[in-house]
């Protein structure tokens, strides 16, 4: 029995990982490593879409405009481990035009400190199952830039009460992204 389905009957942690990964299905031969990129790749894609979505309504407003060219790069940080891997993946966005932004800027940050908060909650989850050490690198350092880069973004956009804030809106630190 593999790594992902040895302590539970039926191969319920495969399942419960492969949750809500569009495009998704459960192969014999699929690793923890490639169902943990999965994850992580729709991850990046919705939030990718719910960005493209806030700024389709409320104009180029930080902090989603630098966010969501972040989660461009994470999402291109995946698809090469995947790559590299052999793994299958959607190479488009498919949520892209299909989500919808929050009625208020104010609202939108509150959804991406949530969202920021899940992410974080997914990268728990899912660290522990990875092997290859490449991967648990990207992994580790997508879930560093959403700890310590997007969600305080999220939530200094939720302290101003959805307004702008001065300065570029680029952070303190610097770590890959």
């Amino acid at each position: 029995m593999d790594r992902l389905t040895r302590d539970l009957p039926g191969g319920a942690v495969a399942l419960a990982l492969l949750a809500g990964c569009a495009g998704t299905s459960v192969a014999s031969d699929r690793t923890g490593d490639a169902d943990a990129l999965l994850m992580a790749l729709d991850d990046e894609y919705k939030a990718e879409a719910t960005y493209v979505a806030v700024i389709e309504r409320f104009g180029e407003i930080r902090p989603f405009v630098n966010i969501i060219e972040a989660e461009r790069r994470h999402a291109q940080r995946a698809k090469a481990e995947m790559d590299r891997l052999g793994v299958s993946y959607d190479a488009e966005n498919p949520y892209l035009g299909k989500l919808s932004a929050p009625e208020s800027v104010l609202a939108a940050c509150e959804q991406g400190v949530a969202a920021e908060i899940e992410n974080i909650a997914l990268y728990d989850r899912i660290l522990p199952t990875v092997e290859d050490e490449s991967v648990l690198a990207a992994l580790s350092d997508l879930q560093w830039a959403s700890r310590e880069r997007h969600l305080p973004a999220f939530e200094r956009c939720v302290a101003r009460g959805g307004e702008q804030g001065p300065g570029r809106g680029r952070g303190q630190g610097r770590r890959p992204q």
